[in-house]
């Protein structure tokens, strides 16, 4: 008995090591799903616009359609981190960076409708949903904020294009630093895209590029859901002391944090949904969480740098472009509104004023939700088509 008693801790020791072995080979195996995924989408869209690009995405050269179909995307599919793959693949294939810039803001303001639902979860205590709903609502106020801020400048001046061109360039246009003399990821995830494209061309050789498109957006979705559920049995412990540790010590912590804990569960909705409870019952003041939330918005843009590791050749400088530019737009939006005095306070006024209102009708949060997130947009889709 006795040495069976002894023995027994070390099988649970063994045990438990090599399921943790096999969580972080099936995120590796996933990891290396989204980027062949990318691949294909890539192909993909090369195939279906055949160089058309621009006249396949006519209803997206507007900026402001961009950003719609941005914001309506992330809200439907709850995944930045999905969207902005996507798009990386898109780029890849042919889509314009222009096109592609104001739906990567979209997308940061579409990801931020799953926190808000999480915070519904308080609506039967007042004062727990009015802290909740406060601390969920401070990031759709600060990404609305900076898409009005750095829409405009973008579409006038073209800054975050010309500045994510120009360190591409340095990693990709190069002979010596070029992605084509390093690039070990096509050859790798050739295998899989290259079974996937006859897969398509089995299926229909008319429509294979199409095929092509839609395996790949699949997989991406299928790939970054399971990644997170893996991460988070892996990580959410590990990322709930850090983000416990952190949140009081001051805002740069706070933001830093943000970014790690992000970059750890690979979700900003994940990170953001974390701090509701905690803002509910009154672990954390709004003014705590809201520069971790900011620094959720940065973490959240390494997903888009590793999806464009996937693209070689001549479009590899435009997808490494594109995810840059969602690294530049986010660093750039958290210095410069939590940089203002005036303009830091202005989400956490925002935020506060629409918890209370909520708070007082109910109807009203639910109201917020599919308006801001589904019916705003939808209409103006519908007002642009008319002109």
């Amino acid at each position: 008995m006795t040495e069976t008693s002894q023995a027994n801790p070390d099988n649970l020791l063994s045990q438990s090591a090599l399921a943790t072995f096999l969580q972080w080979l099936a995120i590796a195996i996933l990891v290396y799903l989204l980027i062949s995924a990318v691949g294909m989408i890539g192909d993909g869209f090369k195939g279906a616009t055949r160089g058309q690009a621009d006249e396949l995405f006519q209803f997206a050269t507007n900026p402001f359609m961009g950003l719609i179909i941005g914001i309506l995307a992330t809200a439907m599919i709850q995944s930045s981190s999905t969207v902005t793959s996507i798009i990386v693949g898109l780029v890849a294939g042919g889509l314009p960076v222009e096109t592609a810039v104001p739906m990567i803001m979209g997308a940061n303001i579409g990801t931020t409708i799953t926190n808000t639902i999480v915070s519904l979860g308080h609506v039967r205590r007042d004062k727990e949903f009015r802290r909740a709903f406060a601390s969920a609502t401070v990031h759709d106020f600060f990404n609305v904020m900076a898409v009005i801020i750095f829409l405009p400048i973008e579409i006038l001046f073209h800054p975050l294009e010309k500045i994510g061109g120009f360190l591409a360039g340095l990693f990709v246009g190069g002979e010596d630093m070029s992605v084509k003399g390093f690039n070990f990821i096509k050859p790798a995830t050739a295998p899989v895209i290259d079974a996937f494209t006859n897969l398509s061309n089995l299926i229909s050789e008319n429509a294979a590029s199409i095929l092509l498109i839609i395996f790949g957006i699949i997989i991406i979705f299928l790939a970054i859901t399971l990644i997170g559920k893996l991460l988070k049995k892996l990580m959410v412990g590990r990322a709930k002391v850090i983000m416990h540790r952190a949140i009081g010590k001051g805002p740069l912590t706070g933001i830093f944090s943000g970014a790690v804990v992000t970059f750890l569960v690979q979700s900003s909705s994940t990170t953001t949904s974390l701090m509701v409870p905690l803002a509910g019952t009154g672990v954390f003041r709004l003014k705590q969480i809201y520069p971790f939330t900011l620094g959720a918005n940065i973490g959240t843009t390494i997903t888009a740098l590793l999806a464009a590791t996937a693209i070689s050749g001549e479009t590899a400088v435009f997808a490494l472009q594109i995810a840059l530019v969602h690294l530049l737009y986010n660093t750039s939006a958290v210095s410069l509104i939590y940089g203002v005095s005036f303009l830091r306070t202005m989400p956490v006024r925002g935020a506060l004023w629409l918890a209370k209102v909520a708070t007082q009708r109910k109807s009203i949060a639910l109201a917020y939700i599919l308006g801001a997130f589904f019916g705003v947009p939808a209409f103006f889709i519908f007002i642009t088509n008319q002109f």
